[in-house]
């Protein structure tokens, strides 16, 4: 049965801005399709007109019907209909779609109230086999509690409960992993596979994760500039792409190898309860045995070091609630121009370790040496000056850390006059040159954040932090939410600046295929510890740790045999 047909879909802006050209697809019960491609490509916006969320004065053609339904043709109130009967969405940001002053019950009993018409307590019986169905470990107290109570992944888990409150024919997905650590993606991707399975419905899953979409999706759409440019099946549009835009696609996809001693993703909720406890027991011998001088991750003395840290510890003391231990007894070390990676789980500690490095937060115990000058503590303005010129840092969110009022170029030049005394003219020189070696432009240096787009805010971002030359870059998550091709830029952008510098970086992330591209050594924290730490080859091939098997496994792959390569990497 087809629940959803898109044919020749066409929708135009007023100007004649052309948004989609003819896209076409299907999408039958039981079935998931993906749409691929950059930002910017019309996944998004194809996904939301099959719930009539069309931009306003927009002009369509062509096409799409839901469950039999005519969705271009349809009233206002038929078109409310269909999305409480027929199709419902997840969003990538399960914040941003939900009422942080109700609770998780509040919002799930409502739709199940005013559209089902249940009494309350059938409600609130069906809100919680929703959430027991979604996996969430407390299902009664997360009905009480509220958004902020939540993790990133919680929350997901908690909207896709909602989506499902309809009992919908067709779920749309919208990047709703894309900010979550692997082994919460994991258990997300499962998730949405077990209903989907036990409800026969269809799924139209948008990522831009070519990983991600080989793992789950039976067929994929390839969208660039508003067209299709290939469909078919998963296998073999990944296997064997025809369009040159999908072995682009493919070419910037960084990947893993399968390690050599490997357990089942299926144990994912038991290895993680297993290895909090094994994580403790091996701490203290694990740091003892993986050091040692030159490694670049060892807690020895390395005279060349450009950062030494050693035996930081960070604990968040709460009012009337037991204080968590964010950081224990982390040592790394990081050779003038080595790069370093730390991977970890959403709260294992990576970013509290990066922010103490940086100067964000203040260390209870350790000490931090860069450049050979200690750095652990900064009490006057010159000493945060200093500390400040000698580590810069690059966040996830590039948007978050410049300032909307300001072009990209005035952000420069303000860091240049702050931290080297340059003369306006000199600056805005310097400004141009940073640009350029990011690989933008004049125009560039005119636009404000919110005219770029992510990639190009990103590499702002970049030649921001690197105005001042300093001896350390930190880029903690900087690449997790672009696209393949974009990541690939930046990337780019860092390993060329690394060489024709000597740039010291330190790189946080969960995306091991990143880390994989860009570091050579590699650290791993659990719960504040690190549990973990060698070549980055080599920990990623034959790791020891169950908890680094386990951040391995649960990285998303195809069920197609692992030996095959796609014959992208050969044709670009």
């Amino acid at each position: 049965m087809t629940l959803l047909d898109i044919s020749q879909l066409t929708l135009d802006l007023p100007g004649g801005i052309r948004l989609l050209d003819g896209v076409s697809l299907t999408v039958a019960a039981g079935e998931t399709v993906g749409l691929v491609g950059e930002s910017g490509s019309g996944k998004s916006l194809t996904a939301r007109s099959v719930l009539g969320l069309l931009p306003a004065g927009s002009a369509t053609t062509g096409s799409i019907h839901l469950a039999g339904h005519s969705v271009l043709d349809a009233t206002p109130a038929q078109i409310l209909e269909l999305r409480r009967t027929s199709a419902s969405m997840i969003f990538q940001d399960p914040r941003s779609g939900i009422n942080p002053m109700r609770t998780i019950g509040d919002h799930l009993t409502e739709v199940l109230r005013l559209c089902r018409r249940m009494p309350v307590d059938e409600a609130e019986t069906t809100a919680l086999a929703l959430l027991e169905a979604v996996r969430l470990p407390r299902p009664a107290e997360h009905l009480r509690q509220y958004p902020h109570e939540l993790s990133g992944g919680m929350l997901q888990r908690a909207m896709i409960a909602g989506a499902l409150t309809s009992s919908p024919q067709l779920l749309i997905c919208d990047e709703p992993t894309t900010a979550l650590d692997v082994t919460t993606q994991a258990e997300i991707i499962a998730v949405l596979a077990e209903q989907r399975a036990s409800r026969g419905m269809g799924m139209l899953f948008i990522t831009h994760d070519l990983n991600l979409a080989a793992s789950i999706c039976d067929r994929v759409a390839v969208l660039s500039a508003g067209r299709v440019v290939e469909q078919g099946g998963a296998r073999e549009v990944f296997l064997h792409p025809k369009a040159d835009y999908t072995r682009r696609l493919l070419a910037a996809t960084p990947t893993l190898p399968r390690p050599r001693a490997s357990i089942a993703v299926a144990d994912v909720g038991t290895t993680v309860a297993a290895t909090a406890t094994a994580t403790t027991a091996t701490a203290d011998t694990d740091t003892d045995t993986d050091t040692g001088t030159g490694t670049g991750t060892g807690t020895g003395t390395d005279a060349d070091a450009m950062l030494s840290v050693r035996s930081l510890s960070k604990t968040y003391h709460r009012r009337g609630k037991e204080s968590v231990p964010a950081v224990v007894e982390a040592s790394i070390e990081i050779p003038r121009g080595g790069a370093l990676g730390v991977v970890g789980e959403s709260g294992s500690g990576k970013s509290t370790l990066a922010r103490m490095i940086v100067g964000l937060e203040r260390a209870d115990a350790g000490d931090i040496r860069i450049a050979g000058s200690e750095r652990t503590i900064a009490r006057s303005r010159a000493e945060r000056l200093a500390h400040a010129r000698s580590v810069q840092m690059v966040f996830q969110d590039p948007y978050l850390s410049l300032d909307p009022r300001m072009t990209a170029g005035r952000a420069i030049e303000d860091a240049l006059r702050l931290h080297a005394s340059s003369r306006t003219v000199d600056a805005r020189a310097q400004v141009l040159a940073l640009l350029d070696q990011v690989g933008l432009g004049e125009k560039h240096a005119q636009a404000r954040p919110r005219t770029l787009s992510g990639g190009q805010r990103q590499r702002v971002a970049i030649a921001r932090a690197l105005a001042i030359e300093p001896d350390l870059l930190v880029l903690d998550e900087a690449t997790s939410a672009l696209d393949v091709s974009v990541q690939a830029q930046v990337l780019g952008v860092v390993e060329r600046i690394r060489r024709e510098r000597g740039l010291t970086v330190l790189f946080i992330s969960h995306d091991l295929a990143v880390v994989r591209r860009v570091c050579e050594q590699t650290v791993v924290m659990k719960t504040g510890v690190i549990v973990e730490r060698g070549r980055t080859d080599d920990l990623l091939e034959a790791p020891r740790h169950p908890y680094t098997r386990l951040l391995i496994e649960s990285v998303p792959r195809p069920d197609w045999d692992g030996s095959e390569r796609p014959r992208a990497e050969s044709a670009v």
